[in-house]
């Protein structure tokens, strides 16, 4: 089975601005912490942080995103049924998510890029 993921993902992006913003939906914070700062300091890009799928959707609603990195586990609405909610809508579904996970199959992998996903993450990551 091949994948539709690769290690290296480019964004277009409809935003004016040199500097591009992303959103990390992640339940845990220490992850969130770690990825917004290498984000900011690496590759100098606006960072938004959110704590579940809830909080994540209304942020993307209301603020311009060139992409959000969202965790694939978290409590009450977990990843997949954040990234289906953002795929429906017309306001977010242009925006490109990765998903964050510990652990991926084959399978799994394809069932993300059905529901839309652009790459996936492993953590822990460096």
């Amino acid at each position: 089975m091949s994948s539709n993921f690769s290690s290296t993902t480019s964004f277009k992006t409809d935003n004016n601005t040199d500097m591009k913003r992303i959103l990390i939906i992640d339940d845990e914070a220490d992850i969130r912490e770690i990825a917004r700062m290498s984000l900011k300091i690496t590759k100098k890009w606006d960072v938004l942080t959110a704590a579940s799928g809830d909080e994540g959707l209304a942020i993307a609603l209301k603020e311009p995103l060139d992409a959000i990195l969202l965790d694939v586990i978290m409590p009450e609405v977990d990843g997949l049924t954040t990234l289906k909610n953002l795929n429906t809508n017309p306001a977010t579904q242009h925006i490109p998510v990765l998903l964050l996970t510990a652990t991926v199959k084959a399978a799994t992998r394809e069932q993300y890029a059905e529901l839309g996903a652009k790459a996936i993450l492993l953590k822990p990551f460096d």
